[in-house]
């Protein structure tokens, strides 16, 4: 039986990514295995684990904080991503292909995150009858 967030096209997409990234990131030099490649897997490791963690916590304000803990984790990714292809640890292509996930993930947890909020604005409306 699947948990909910398991069922989260987002979290779903930020767990294959990972498997990418792990194989992406076991080509560095080896130098680097305590610094970007460890930086890489740790940021990437966090979306999905942070989404997770959200759902679980049983409302929706703790669901949200999560996110946005998640969408800095992309951020902080996205980043080393660049660092690593400037650095000519990763090509063009895996770069960009990289890119494209994480926009994707960037979408869908904004759009997780616009849901959330609205449901907590209907919660504290005064209309509002649970």
């Amino acid at each position: 039986m699947k948990r909910p967030h398991e069922k989260l096209k987002v979290w779903q997409l930020s767990v294959e990514l990972i498997s990418r990234l792990y194989t992406l990131t076991g080509k560095f030099p080896d130098a680097e295995r305590y610094g970007l490649t460890s930086q890489i897997r740790r940021s990437g490791v966090s979306i999905p684990a942070n989404i997770a963690e959200g759902a679980a916590r049983g409302s929706d304000g703790d669901y949200l904080r999560f996110l946005r803990i998640s969408r800095g984790s992309l951020s902080e990714l996205e980043t080393l991503l660049l660092i690593a292809k400037n650095l000519h640890f990763i090509d063009d292509s895996d770069y960009a292909s990289s890119l494209q996930e994480c926009e994707t993930i960037g979408s869908l947890l904004e759009g997780l995150s616009r849901r959330l909020k609205a449901s907590l604005i209907s919660e504290e409306d005064p209309a509002y009858d649970a």
